[in-house]
C-alpha cells in the first residue's frame, strides 16, 4: 500500500471556471478511490479537441444515453468559427454536437494522458500500486453484453459520457476546493497531478514503456489506428483513400502504412497538409477545392475502378458518400469515423450495394480499452508503431493553456503537457 492510500491528497490541478477562459492552475483536493476506483498520479497527459470544445461550451462530442442531440457535424474553420450542416467540408475537424442541460463548471478536463496507481479501491483486483496505466474515456466492465461480445467494444456500463460529472459509485465528485466538488470529465480529468478513474476505464500497460509517447493512445491516435487496423482491414498492397488528414486522419493513414497499403489517398481542403501526411504514409493528395466534380469519381479514375478500403474522418455527409462510393466494386470497404448531421440523409443508388461494396462504422477503433490497448502500447515498443511524428509541442504543466491556444489556431497534431516539469 501507499504512505497516501485511504487518505485525501492535496496536489495542482488546471481548473476551468468559466466557458471559454483560461485554466487556473490552483490547489485541489482529491479524495480517495472507492469501490472499483483507482486513483492515479499522472505524469503526462494531452489535449484533444474534445477538450477544446466542451471548455468552449460550444458544442459536445460523443453522447451519453438520453441525452438530447442538436447539430452532430461542426466544422471549425482556421478562425474558430462555427458551421452547422453539411454545406461545408472541412476535413479532420468536425465533432457531434449534442445538447447537455447546462456546461457543467468549475471542471477539471483532460482525458488522454498516462501515469502510476496511486492506490486501488474496494473490489478492484487487477490493478496494483505502481501499475503504470493509461486512463481511458470508454470503458470495458467485462460483465455486459457488449464485453463478451468479440465484435463490440460499447461497454453498457462505461460508455463515455460528457454530461457527467461526478464518479459512478456514489454520484459524488473526488475533487473539492476548500469542500467545494469540481466536476469531472470524461470520467478521467487528466489535468490534474493525481485523478481518480473507474477501474474499467484504466489499463495497464508495459511499465517499460515511455508514458510521455504513449499517453496519446488514450484516444484520437488509436480511433484512427483501429479504423484501419481492425475495421478496414486493408491488405498488402492495397489502395487505401483517407478523407480527413487532421490527427485522427492521419493516424488512419498510419495504420494503413503499417498494414502494407501501397497507395494511401490523402483527401483535404489544405494543401499544405499533405507535406505532414507524407510521414504517415500518404502517397497521393486530393484536394477537396480544387474539383468540379465528385471526389469519387476522380479517386476512381486515379485508381483503375476505386480504391479497395477507404476511411472517413470528417463527418461530413458529402465525404461519407464519396468514401463509400470511391471503394472498387466487389471488395471495396468504406469505414466511417465521423458522424453526420442528425438530418442528413446518406444517399447512394441501390447497385452500389448489391454491387459488392461495404459500408462499415467504428467507435475507438473498434478497440476494447483494458484488452486491446496493450498490444497497440507492444506494438510501439516493438517499433511497429511511430508515435513521434504525432507529437508537434511539448510543454510544462504551467503552460497549459498554450496547448489551447496551439489547437484553436490549428498549429501541430499533438502537445504533450509534463505534469512534473
Amino acid at each position: 500500500m501507499s504512505s497516501t492510500a485511504g487518505l485525501p491528497i492535496a496536489c495542482k490541478a488546471a481548473v476551468a471556471w468559466e466557458a471559454g477562459k483560461p485554466l487556473i492552475i490552483q490547489d485541489v483536493e482529491v479524495a480517495p478511490p472507492q469501490a472499483m476506483e483507482v486513483r492515479v498520479k499522472i505524469k503526462y497527459t494531452t489535449l484533444c479537441r474534445t477538450d477544446l470544445y466542451f471548455w468552449e461550451a460550444k458544442c459536445s462530442t460523443f453522447p451519453a444515453r438520453n441525452t438530447e442531440l442538436l447539430v452532430v457535424t461542426v466544422n471549425a474553420s482556421e478562425n474558430s468559427e462555427f458551421h452547422t450542416g453539411t454545406d461545408s467540408f472541412n476535413p479532420g475537424f468536425s465533432f457531434l454536437v449534442f445538447r447537455a442541460s447546462q456546461p457543467l463548471f468549475p471542471r477539471i478536463f483532460g482525458h488522454e494522458a498516462a501515469g502510476i496507481v496511486e492506490s486501488v479501491g474496494e473490489g478492484v483486483e487487477d490493478l496494483d500500486v505502481g501499475d503504470h496505466v493509461l486512463p481511458v474515456f470508454t470503458g470495458e466492465c467485462g460483465d455486459c453484453r457488449h464485453c463478451k461480445s468479440a465484435t463490440s467494444n460499447m461497454c453498457d456500463l462505461l460508455r463515455i459520457n460528457p454530461t457527467r460529472g461526478v464518479m459512478l459509485a456514489d454520484g459524488k465528485s473526488r475533487f473539492s476546493i476548500n469542500g467545494e466538488p469540481i466536476n469531472h470529465f470524461l470520467g478521467t480529468s487528466t489535468f490534474s497531478e493525481y485523478t481518480v478513474v473507474h477501474s474499467g476505464c484504466v489499463v495497464k500497460i508495459n511499465p517499460l514503456a515511455p508514458l510521455d509517447k504513449v499517453c496519446i493512445l488514450s484516444c484520437g491516435i488509436s480511433t484512427g489506428l483501429g479504423a484501419a487496423l481492425n475495421v478496414a482491414k486493408p491488405e498488402k498492397g492495397a489502395s487505401v483513400a483517407v478523407f480527413g488528414l487532421g490527427a485522427v486522419g492521419l493516424a488512419a493513414a498510419e495504420g494503413a502504412r503499417i498494414a502494407g497499403a501501397s497507395r494511401i489517398i490523402g483527401v483535404d481542403r489544405k494543401p499544405e497538409r499533405f507535406e505532414e501526411a507524407k510521414k504517415f504514409g500518404v502517397t497521393d493528395f486530393v484536394n477537396f477545392n480544387d474539383q468540379d466534380r465528385p471526389i469519387q469519381e476522380i479517386i476512381a479514375e486515379m485508381t483503375n475502378g476505386g480504391v479497395d478500403r477507404s476511411i472517413e474522418c470528417t463527418g461530413n455527409i458529402n465525404a461519407m458518400i464519396s468514401a463509400f462510393e470511391c471503394v472498387h466494386d466487389g471488395w471495396g470497404v468504406a469505414v466511417l469515423v465521423g458522424v453526420p448531421n442528425k438530418d442528413a440523409v446518406f444517399m447512394t443508388k441501390p447497385i452500389n450495394v448489391l454491387n459488392e461494396r461495404t459500408l462499415k462504422g467504428t467507435f475507438f477503433g473498434n478497440y476494447k480499452p483494458r484488452s486491446d490497448l496493450p498490444s497497440v502500447v507492444d506494438m510501439y515498443m516493438n517499433k511497429e508503431l511511430e508515435l513521434e511524428k504525432f507529437i508537434t509541442h511539448r510543454i510544462t504543466f504551467k503552460e497549459i493553456n498554450k496547448a489551447f491556444e496551439y489547437m484553436v489556431k490549428g498549429e501541430g497534431l499533438r502537445c504533450i503537457i509534463s505534469m512534473e516539469d
